[in-house]
């Protein structure tokens, strides 16, 4: 029976989810943002218009509508963990399933799920956008630009990143919806966090503090996995700048796990 209480956790979130009227137009909206913007960015690129040599990273810029799409699944993700204190059934929640902690790993493990296979249909859709109008724009084979692939070993890495940092960014936004517990208030901290730090850095002339912050925000370091071109110029490393994203992630979830044990569910 102990066995049992995890899964009937998950089944509980999981239908919790589902039949909330915002997690399909959310979810349609972070695909279709991402997807419309990097179908724009890369319709508006042609080989005749760039130095040379040409040194554009395609496939970063295919996947560039994830800067404004993430909006979508990240308000998802506040309003998943929010939703029943605003509507006050957390406390049937509870009673349901006594242990919190239970109760929050069915969450996150939800999101998670909803957040990478999310990730899968804007990358999917991203890349294929960019393989319809690169190719007739003059970024051809012959060209030192073959069509995108996953075949390709960085376009894949970038890929499989950017679903992870789709994943992560979600956990962030159930992460601060716990801690914080307010629609409102999560998601704009989400945001500022996401934002705030690219703003902070058009502002500071220090190239040496320009770095700093680009090394250590969590969407410009999460979102250098999709780089596949000239990774020297970039302020840290793939894996590293996912790994950047994760730690804001884990002290999101951890901050909200012991504040959601302590408070009382009202």
């Amino acid at each position: 029976m102990t066995a049992r209480r995890p899964l009937r956790a998950l089944r509980a979130e999981w239908t919790k989810l589902r039949t909330l009227p915002s997690t399909g137009w959310l979810v349609l909206l972070t695909v279709a943002g991402t997807v419309g913007v990097g179908f724009a960015v890369t319709g508006s690129l042609h080989y005749a218009h760039c130095d040379s040599p040409c040194t554009l990273d395609l496939t970063k810029l295919s996947l560039a509508g994830v800067r404004l799409g993430q909006v979508g699944i990240v308000v998802l993700a506040v309003l998943t963990v929010t939703a029943e204190y605003s509507t006050r059934t957390i406390q049937p929640t509870l009673v349901a399933v006594p242990r919190r902690l239970l109760v929050v790993l069915g969450k996150l493990g939800v999101l998670a799920v909803v957040g990478a296979a999310t990730g899968v249909l804007v990358v999917a859709g991203s890349l294929a956008a960019g393989r319809a109008t690169l190719p007739g724009n003059g970024f051809t084979a012959a060209h030192g630009f073959p069509a995108l692939s996953l075949a390709d070993d960085v376009t894949r890495r970038a890929a499989i990143g950017t679903v992870l940092y789709t994943g992560l960014v979600t956990l962030l936004g159930a992460g601060l919806g716990l801690l914080l517990r307010d629609t409102a208030g999560a998601v704009t901290a989400v945001l500022a966090l996401l934002y705030g730090s690219p703003v902070v850095a058009m502002f500071v002339t220090d190239p040496t503090w320009q770095h700093r912050i680009h090394r250590f925000a969590p969407m410009d370091a999460g979102l250098t996995i999709q780089s596949t071109r000239n990774l020297a110029a970039e302020h840290i490393g793939p894996w590293a700048g996912l790994g950047v994203l994760s730690v804001y992630v884990a002290a999101a979830v951890i901050g909200g796990l012991i504040v959601f044990q302590g408070r009382n569910a009202r």
